[in-house]
């Protein structure tokens, strides 16, 4: 069991016949001040597998800063299914969704596991947002 792919994103969902529709991807966050909480991270996760791999398999989910200090973890499982006669992968789509807290700037990065092993990683940098420059109202001269 492989990840295909993995991102984070504004927002994703999976239809009942397991398409994924996924919007906004993104590796980088911007916040006006720190700690800040970046809301309903949307954290998108494919996985393939052989038809000889149908069945549960666990699926723990990480949130790392930049020493690998652990800031979020989640554990579950996806079960795939028998597939149709004469398919030989099998493949599931998950959405999680986090509502992330950030002490600080930096770099982040969540790590995925499949049954024990990481098979993927989706880096995140948090930065402090630039200052909005103030700009002088325009002169405004009378209309004649």
């Amino acid at each position: 069991m492989k990840v295909d792919f993995a991102v984070a994103c504004d927002y994703a969902i999976v239809d009942q016949h397991g398409k994924l529709s996924v919007l906004g991807i993104f590796q980088h966050i911007w916040a006006g001040r720190f700690p800040t909480v970046h809301p309903r991270l949307h954290l998108v996760v494919r996985l393939r597998g052989r038809r000889t791999e149908v069945g549960e398999h666990r699926l723990r989910i990480r949130l790392l800063d930049e020493a690998d200090n652990e800031i979020l973890t989640g554990d579950g499982t996806v079960v795939f299914n028998e597939p149709p006669a004469g398919v030989t992968e099998v493949e599931a789509g998950a959405v999680l969704n986090f509502d992330v807290p950030f002490e600080q700037p930096g770099r982040y990065h969540f790590e995925i596991a499949v049954d024990g092993t990481v098979e993927a990683t989706v880096p995140i940098g948090v930065s402090q947002s630039p200052q909005s420059p103030q700009v002088p109202p325009a002169h405004q001269s009378p209309l004649h």
